[in-house]
């Protein structure tokens, strides 16, 4: 054990420590605090551009158009979509300058979490593109199967287009999960299973529903083969959906001679001399 028998030694060796540590941190501080300035300043430019050119683009319509804004409104958001997905950008920006930022300031563990944030976002930015795209699909193909139903007649239009929306935002959704690797294993299941089930009710529905029409259509068929086979039969290769007492029949309206050598208007007689 060291005895200290030198106390005013000691102190001073002390504070030159603490006074060496602190002048070698100040250089690394000012550089957290200069890139972290940059940072900021780089980052508040982009997003007032970004929200800028969305607002010009009319973003926000298109937002209203698949609900955004309904959504922000549910969420206590005061902000347009524009300045939202400004303020992403900037929160994006920021962290990038944040990775330099603690590597100046010689913290390595932070510095490699931020890394990972930083090389995870892309994938975040893919997967809003995707559902946002997913959404704006979803409400043209909606609005096309309630106008082609309803001028069709065909059930409820609105349950038709309902149910084309959210197949596709379905879809979008699994697709945004699996470009931020959430369980792909599991998504691909539930994909496939989507994709059967869908098919069977399709399935069902047509079967169940067109079963009708489809009788009506082969009843048809055979009562218009049964004709002309019978028409065939008889030496008569008429059209079987005509009428001979239809008096706007062309063949209605001439007779049908019984032989080569009878007509409506001749008659042969024996001495082959034509007789009106």
């Amino acid at each position: 054990m060291t005895v200290v028998t030198n106390w005013g030694t000691a102190i001073i060796s002390a504070l030159a420590n603490a006074v060496n540590l602190i002048l070698s941190f100040i250089p690394r501080l000012l550089g957290f605090i200069v890139i972290l300035v940059v940072g900021l300043i780089i980052a508040s430019i982009v997003a007032k551009a970004v929200t800028f050119l969305l607002r010009k683009i009319g973003f926000d319509r298109l937002s209203d158009r698949i609900g955004l804004r309904r959504f922000e409104q549910n969420l206590n958001v005061n902000m347009d979509a524009a300045g939202v997905l400004g303020r992403i950008v900037y929160w994006f920006i920021l962290l990038i300058f944040l990775v330099p930022a603690a590597d100046a300031l010689g913290v390595p563990a932070v510095s490699n979490v931020l890394n990972t944030i930083v090389a995870f976002i892309p994938n975040v930015f893919v997967a809003i593109l995707v559902l946002f795209l997913g959404a704006l699909l979803a409400v043209f193909v909606a609005d096309i199967v309630r106008g082609a139903t309803g001028a069709a007649r065909v059930g409820n239009p609105n349950v038709f287009a309902n149910i084309a929306r959210y197949a596709i935002i379905g879809f979008s959704v699994l697709i945004a999960l699996e470009q931020l690797n959430i369980a792909p294993a599991l998504l691909n299941e539930l994909f496939g299973a989507i994709v059967a089930g869908a098919a069977l009710a399709f399935g069902l529905a047509f079967g169940l529903g067109g079963r009708d029409a489809a009788k009506r259509m082969l009843d048809r068929t055979e009562v218009t083969v049964s004709a002309m086979s019978t028409a065939a039969s008889q030496g008569n290769l008429r059209p079987p959906t005509r009428s001979a007492n239809n008096v706007n029949d062309p063949y209605a309206q001439q007779q049908v001679p019984s032989s080569p050598y009878d007509s409506p208007t001749q008659r042969v007689s024996p001495n082959n001399n034509p007789q009106r």
